[in-house]
């Protein structure tokens, strides 16, 4: 690890180097921040699953250092109990496409995990579709199964793969 940036309240951050062992590494400290937070073990397994494929993914496109970033969101005021933004959803993309972060700006009306990847390279993932006898490409199609949300951004070294999970209560 290169380095933890924040590990209080409700959010957790980490720097990886683009090496094989950060997988391993992302997964425990995506797991121990988990079990720290008390979250539901069932949750804790579909993270630290789609991390480990995203933190694979990074270290098989990138060369530089890989970002993990977890933030609990909770319902705020305002939301329309339908777990939908409050906002329109041209708001929300004008807001990603200024860099801003969506974690901010987002107004659900259940607890959710916000789990964030980062890496140097600016092109966004390709969702393939792999064959029963492919060993890849199923990455996307977990994340995009499992998450209640997810989707990519630029910044402005690089992108984010980001997806949400659905707490319980």
């Amino acid at each position: 690890m290169i380095g933890v940036t924040e590990t209080e309240g409700d959010c957790a951050e980490w720097t990886f180097p683009a090496e094989p062992g950060s997988v391993r590494c992302a997964r425990h400290a995506v797991r121990d921040a988990l079990d720290c937070w008390g979250l539901d073990p069932a949750v804790g397994d579909m993270a630290v699953l789609l991390v480990s494929e995203l933190v694979t993914n990074s270290l098989r496109y990138a060369s530089g250092p890989i970002g993990v970033r977890l933030e609990r969101t909770h319902p705020a005021a305002g939301s329309n109990g339908s777990g939908e933004l409050t906002g329109d959803f041209s708001t929300d993309l004008r807001l990603a496409a200024a860099g801003r972060s969506r974690t901010t700006d987002r107004r659900r009306a259940t607890p959710g995990l916000l789990v964030e990847v980062s890496d140097p390279l600016p092109d966004p993932p390709t969702e393939r579709s792999a064959g029963p006898d492919d060993e890849g490409g199923r990455g996307l199609q977990l994340v995009a199964c499992s998450a209640r949300r997810w989707g990519t951004r630029r910044g402005k070294s690089g992108k984010t793969v980001w997806f949400e999970l659905a707490l319980p209560g």
